[in-house]
């Protein structure tokens, strides 16, 4: 996202309407549009999900492979996200090496994920200190339409939930002929969210459309999950040169409770 994406007609006209609480959609500042998700879109992974806020559409999939564990954490099981920013997603993804927004995604989710607690990775160790399961998140965003960071968070931890873990043969290896009935040890009772704020002018909003993200100034990312009723900041990363004040932190963490309940009310029917 970036604010030189958008011209200043569209910049100036979206800026007059957000001081009114108006978007061009009819949904308010704070309002995200509605969700919808569905799951085993791959036959390949372990898990997978499709995950679509308004237009935009992002699939996640879940694969597990057998390694050894990382060298500061021989305790436990390994956990990697990757993205890939096709440009048939959005014009504002280019082919080649990955930009920063490409190495940024992965990162977002990995560490709302990671924080949150919802993954034990404790109980994916095999053989202590030797052999333990790598699980792996892969990102592919099908449609942008402003908001990929959210959308993809939500897919991961969709996916996370309908996971299950391959079945090992007498060799120790993964034998994908015979169907595993065990799920990824995952807590039901935590739901990791990425609820990103932006920022044009002195409006804060959320869940933008692709015209909206590329006109606003500032973007801040939190990581959030809710633990034994209590709302946890598990992660933050704010984009762009625009700073934010003070009363925009303020605000926003008078009403991140209050969306994140809603969100969550909205998945509820997909579980």
């Amino acid at each position: 996202m970036s604010a030189m994406d958008c011209s200043n007609i569209t910049r100036e006209t979206l800026k007059r309407l957000f001081v009114e609480g108006k978007r061009f959609d009819g949904r308010g500042l704070s309002d995200y549009r509605d969700f919808n998700i569905s799951f085993n879109v791959s036959n390949k992974a372990e898990g997978s999900a499709r995950v679509k806020i308004g237009k935009t559409e992002v699939v996640v999939g879940v694969k597990m492979e057998v390694g050894k564990p990382y060298a500061d954490s021989p305790e436990k099981g390994n956990l990697t996200v990757s993205g890939d920013l096709l440009p048939m997603a959005s014009p504002r993804f280019e082919a080649g090496p990955p930009k920063f927004n490409a190495i940024e995604l992965p990162r977002l989710v990995d560490r709302a994920i990671r924080h949150s607690g919802i993954l034990d990775l404790k109980q994916l160790v095999i053989t202590p200190g030797e052999k333990v399961w790598t699980v792996i998140i892969d990102i592919y965003p099908i449609n942008d339409d402003g908001n990929i960071i959210d959308a993809a968070t939500i897919g991961a931890a969709a996916a996370l939930r309908k996971a299950m873990v391959p079945v090992l043969n007498e060799k120790g290896e993964i034998d994908y002929h015979q169907e595993s009935k065990t799920p990824l040890p995952i807590s039901k009772e935590i739901f990791p969210m990425i609820i990103t704020f932006f920022r044009l002018g002195d409006s804060i909003i959320l869940d933008p459309t692709r015209e909206e993200e590329e006109a606003c100034e500032a973007r801040i990312a939190w990581g959030v999950s809710k633990w034994e009723g209590q709302y946890m900041i598990n992660s933050c990363q704010k984009g762009e040169e625009i700073p934010l004040t003070r009363q925009h932190i303020e605000y926003m963490m008078d009403i991140i409770p209050k969306k994140f309940d809603e969100a969550s009310e909205k998945l509820k029917k997909f579980f």
